[in-house]
Order: structure tokens, then sequence, then C-alpha cells
């Protein structure tokens, strides 16, 4: 198959030693948090979830991390975040694969609905004939808004992700031919109205049921960005 679709860390393994570009997808909350931040010409340095050392790395890189401020993971915290910013941004999914996507050589892309057919355009421009595999995040159980255990819990396939790649999976369905995985998203995402999806999906209902229906609402603007984040020296940067 010329695109591939997997989920989570299991998926970044799966993927990563055959496809040239990988996308990482967490629409809610980290890849649409670094859509924003780069549009206001920032830049995104991943950190793994609990990782004190990598917290510890990026402030030494100069970065600010995400919570010592205003800023957050969540995307309404970032709308208004200077140009020149270095984000550290820790997160259980997204910046947690974007880690461990870069370490497999391939290129490493983030992808949102914000950005979905921008993404794909690099993608496939950046693959150049060679596999790309789609990764969608999906989030851990007990880990998330309201609650938040100690250690990860098992994965949660979620909606949000799925239409996400599913987007990302429809606009490279002239690069080559889909998996049956990336086919089942790019079917599922061209057939129903996403940003009543997300609103009503466990997540959706989650953020807004915590006051956060705002991050819900920027996350559903579909391809009103177009910020290609590309993971260059460990950082999130305009492609």
């Amino acid at each position: 198959m010329d695109i591939g679709l997997e989920w989570g860390s299991e998926g970044v393994t799966a993927l990563g030693a055959d496809c040239a570009v990988l996308v990482i997808v967490d629409v809610l909350s980290f890849c649409t948090t670094t859509d924003l931040v780069l549009g206001n010409g920032g830049r995104v340095l991943p950190v793994r979830w609990r990782d004190r050392r990598g917290e510890e790395a990026a402030k030494a890189r100069g970065a600010i991390l995400a919570g010592e401020k205003q800023w957050s993971l969540r995307p309404s915290s970032v709308t208004q975040i200077p140009s020149g910013t270095l984000l550290a941004l820790p997160s259980p999914n997204g910046a947690t694969l974007c880690d461990a996507a870069a370490t497999t050589g391939a290129v490493v892309l983030a992808g949102c609905l914000r950005n979905a057919t921008a993404v794909a355009a690099r993608a496939a421009e950046l693959a150049n004939g060679r596999p790309i595999g789609v990764v969608p995040a999906g989030e851990r159980w007990g880990i998330g808004i309201c609650s938040e255990t100690k250690t990860f819990g098992p994965l949660r396939p979620c909606v949000e992700d799925q239409l996400g790649a599913g987007v990302i999976a429809a606009a490279l369905e002239g690069y080559g031919r889909l998996s049956a995985e990336a086919r089942l998203a790019a079917v599922a995402a061209k057939a129903i109205d996403i940003a009543e999806a997300l609103t009503e999906c466990s997540s959706g209902r989650e953020l807004a049921a915590a006051g956060h229906a705002n991050d819900v609402r920027l996350a559903a603007k579909l391809d009103s960005s177009g910020t290609v984040p590309l993971l260059h020296n460990g950082i999130l940067e305009e492609s």
C-alpha cells in the first residue's frame, strides 16, 4: 500500500520501518494547538508525557514550558501567542508520538483537521512516490480533562483522530493506493458532518463539560490553515 493507517505508538512502530513520511494526528488537542502556534509564527517542541528530563532539556534549548505561563495544551490558550515563541508542549498522545516517530528515520509531520489538506499535499511532496503513514494518536483510558491516572491506560480510539486521519487520507487518494484502514477513515470523513461529530463525540463532550467548548470549535475548523508543522531537530516548525 502507498498510504497506510495505524493507531498510536504501535502504529508508529508498524509504519515507521517502511514509510518515508509519518503524519501524526492528534486533533484534541496537541496537533491543533501546534497548528495555531505555528500559524502565529511560533514553534513547538514536543515533550513526552511526564518526562522531567525532557522538560528540562526543552528549557535548556530556550523553550517555554506549557503551563508555566498562560499557554497550555488547550488550543484557545495560544490563539494570541507571540511570534517567535518556542513552546515546549507535553502531551500523552501527539507529543509523545512525535518524539517516538523521530526515531524511525521518517520525516514527521503533525496533522489535524485545520491543516489536513495542506499536510497531505506536503506529505506527498516529501515522500516523492514512497509510502506515507498516517497515525491517529487516539486517547488513553484514564488520562483526560476530568481525571488522570498515574500510568498510561490502554489505547482509546477516538472519533476526532479517526476523522482527522480520514481527511488526510482522502486528500492522498490521488497519490496512490490506500490501505483498507486508510480507505475506511477517508470514507467516514466524507460521510459525516465533522463539526457536529466533534461536538457529539466523547472527547468533545468531556471538553465541553469542563468548560472548554471553544477548544472543540477551534479544532473543527476544517482546512482553515495552510500551516504544515514538520519536525526538524526535535522542533515542529513551518515546513
